[in-house]
């Protein structure tokens, strides 16, 4: 079963981010899911303009850029001029008055478009975007902090996004406390790529590779 393996950028160590982005590469990481976040749509700053723009630089493999930030359409410009055709951008819709106007920014770049439902967010209110959008980051605990408790309601919401996406023709991701039990379950379902934090593959003493390969190798 194909499926891919994000790696959440904002739990790797930091003083040793060379390293990280080469042993993650090396390990089999399909992206790295880089996640901005400026304190005022989220109450947490996370990474930055310059963090993207070195993993942008420090690997060919793709960019999966979260932009948890209030009215992105604003600084669009600043994160699209430092990645490449085909990297995704994220955006929130309640965090924009038009958000169809920054996916379409985010399009007219070459960039794969994406929005991040949120717990809290209907899928009816969200309609029109799926329409829009390539890829939907399904955000499974609220946004802003790693290590968070998974929202078992979150699984409903999914179902009903795994029942539009063939006429939609758009994509669905897992973010937040991701497990391997919850790989084996959604990704069968046609969930197409699993963001991973510390729940599975930062923290634990074992080689990415490794841990990556396992994860690859589970049962379902």
């Amino acid at each position: 079963m194909s499926f891919e393996l994000m790696a959440s950028m904002m739990c790797a160590d930091y003083g040793n981010l060379e390293k990280e982005v080469k042993s993650l590469e090396e390990g089999g990481i399909d992206s790295f899911h880089i996640d901005i976040m400026d304190g005022r749509y989220v109450p947490n700053f996370a990474m930055s303009l310059n963090d993207m723009r070195y993993i942008a630089q420090a690997t060919k493999k793709p960019l999966d850029v979260h932009l948890m930030i209030e009215h992105p359409n604003n600084r669009i410009h600043l994160f699209l001029n430092h990645l490449r055709p085909g990297d995704t951008v994220y955006i929130h819709p309640e965090a924009e008055y038009h958000p169809s106007t920054t996916l379409q920014s985010i399009i007219n770049a070459g960039m794969v478009p994406g929005i991040a439902v949120n717990p809290g967010t209907s899928v009816e209110t969200v309609m029109e975007m799926l329409r829009i959008v390539k890829k939907v980051l399904v955000m499974s605990v609220n946004p802003g902090n790693a290590g968070q408790m998974y929202l078992p309601y979150v699984g409903k919401k999914i179902t009903k996004l795994l029942s539009m996406k063939e006429d939609m023709d758009f994509e669905i991701y897992w973010d937040g406390a991701c497990s391997a039990e919850k790989i084996m379950e959604f990704a069968p379902k046609g969930v197409r790529g699993f963001v991973l934090g510390t729940t599975l593959l930062f923290g634990k003493g074992q080689a990415y590779g490794e841990t990556l390969g396992n994860i690859r190798e589970l049962k379902f």
